[in-house]
């Protein structure tokens, strides 16, 4: 009997370690104990302050969380763990010696959410080296020594909502991050402070959602200041962007070779910030976003008049788009006014008023005036061309013909009382007078017969018609003989 009895608690020996085996098969858990020198706690593996010059091999599988921050490893290469770590979420390897990763070092982790590179000795972000890491929401590089960030570097990260790039030599903004929101789409904390940024390019800043600027943190950089600097936060204060809030003081800028604070530059004379209005003129299309500091907030839209802007209005012109946003399909001159959004989210609420100005005309009406001050412009200066026409290129004066036979003293004058004003050209006139003056003295001769005092014709007499005395004569009645009515008065001509 006894033997029987040990048979059968071997068997059921055998089939418990049996049963013992197949669990752990079917949970996918291979029997790997915890590494010699880290400390396990569930899926939890810390292997902190070890002084580990590499990786411990044969890390188990079902790690979630493992550290190996203060520790001495150098490079981080593609083999770095024989085991794929599929569930691994969290990854601390901060306060090493790391220079060098490898791009294809975090392929083993592809569903790593968090990871923490600070205060390490990276010097560059080559292109695609977080490529692998599309489920990562958290990135930490701050205190590194990082000088140059490829431009695709963080390509594929769609869900990265936190980027810490603090304390490092960056001295070009990464402009791309934010302004391509497909790249980052929804990131919402960057930290760029305490580098070595002195340009930014503020017109594209500007452009920015509130949500994206509200964790854009740029303070303990040499900026170069200027008005345009001071405008925009001084824009970033007036909305209250914890990016400016919580560090007003260590915002400064570099002028004349000296830091000034951003807000207390006195020597530019920057005029201070005011909100502007929306303006329109009658019949535009128009769309006004609530920008709140915060993604997925409900927002709610009130009119001038008090009244709740609906999604959708029978004969409204003015409606809510699904994003939030206030349409305007065509404005009127009614649908001027302050229009305020009550945006309210998880965490806090948020009001924003935004004013509208109605001009009363056509956005076509500029375009209208335009041209006719443009015909109105052109019709002048044709008539001041025309006038200069007339008067500096009439038909060619009589002393442009050559020189002509002299004409009698009769066929010159009308009974000597009208005098001719046309200079004297003949090139023969010379003698002792000056090139450059010529003087005569003209005497009017008494008056004929058919005249009356001064060279004026009696009633009922006729002017006798002087006889032609040679081709050249000029006759009575030709057009180009200008003339003038004197007394007997000498005249100096």
């Amino acid at each position: 009997m006894q033997p029987q009895r040990d048979l059968r608690g071997l068997g059921l020996l055998l089939l418990s370690l049996f049963l013992l085996l197949f669990e752990v098969t079917r949970a996918g858990r291979p029997v790997v104990s915890c590494p010699t020198d880290c400390l396990c706690a569930s899926n939890i593996l810390s292997c902190s302050k070890q002084k580990l010059p590499n990786v411990p091999q044969s890390l188990p599988s079902y790690t979630a969380l493992l550290d190996l921050s203060h520790n001495n490893l150098s490079r981080l290469r593609a083999e770095w763990t024989s085991t794929r770590l599929t569930q691994l979420h969290s990854l601390l390897l901060s306060h090493n010696h790391l220079h060098f990763i490898s791009s294809e070092a975090f392929s083993p982790v592809p569903n790593l959410r968090y990871l923490d590179l600070s205060s390490n000795q990276l010097r560059t972000l080559d292109e695609f080296l977080f490529s692998e890491l599309q489920q990562l929401e958290v990135l930490l590089l701050y205190n590194n020594h990082i000088v140059t960030v490829d431009r695709y570097a963080f390509d594929d990260m769609v869900q990265l909502q936190k980027l810490y790039l603090s304390q490092n030599q960056i001295s070009r903004f990464p402009l791309e991050l934010i302004k391509e929101g497909n790249k980052l789409p929804k990131l919402m904390l960057l930290d760029l402070s305490s580098n070595k940024l002195k340009k930014l390019p503020l017109s594209d800043l500007q452009k920015l959602p509130a949500w994206v600027k509200n964790g854009l943190y740029l303070h303990n950089n040499p900026l170069q200041c200027n008005c345009q600097l001071y405008q925009l936060f001084s824009h970033w204060q007036y909305r209250q962007l914890s990016s400016v809030m919580d560090f007003q003081e260590d915002l400064y800028c570099v002028h004349s070779k000296k830091l000034h604070n951003v807000f207390n530059i006195d020597t530019l004379n920057c005029s201070e910030y005011k909100e502007s209005a929306w303006e329109v003129h009658l019949g535009d299309s128009l769309t006004i976003t609530c920008d709140t500091k915060q993604q997925g907030m409900t927002k709610v839209w009130v009119t001038p008049n008090n009244e709740q802007v609906l999604n959708q209005g029978a004969n409204s012109t003015v409606t809510v788009s699904a994003e939030g946003n206030l349409h305007f399909k065509q404005v009127q001159m009614q649908d001027g006014g302050v229009y305020t959004c009550y945006a309210m989210g998880e965490t806090f609420n948020e009001t924003l008023s935004v004013e509208l100005k109605v001009h009363n005309v056509t956005s076509h009406g500029h375009h209208d005036t335009l041209n006719t001050a443009y015909t109105t412009l052109v019709g002048c200066i044709l008539s001041v061309v025309l006038v200069l026409i007339y008067l500096y290129l009439t038909p060619c004066r009589c002393w442009c013909r050559g020189v002509e036979k002299p004409s009698s003293h009769q066929g010159d004058s009308l009974s000597s009382s009208m005098l001719s004003t046309t200079p004297n050209h003949d090139p023969m006139a010379g003698g002792d007078k000056d090139d450059g003056f010529d003087r005569r003295v003209a005497f009017l001769e008494p008056a004929g017969p058919g005249q009356g005092q001064n060279g004026k014709l009696k009633p009922g007499n006729t002017l006798p018609v002087p006889e032609a005395t040679g081709k050249g004569q000029r006759r009575m009645s030709d057009p180009e003989s200008v003339s003038s009515v004197f007394s007997d008065t000498p005249i100096v001509v």
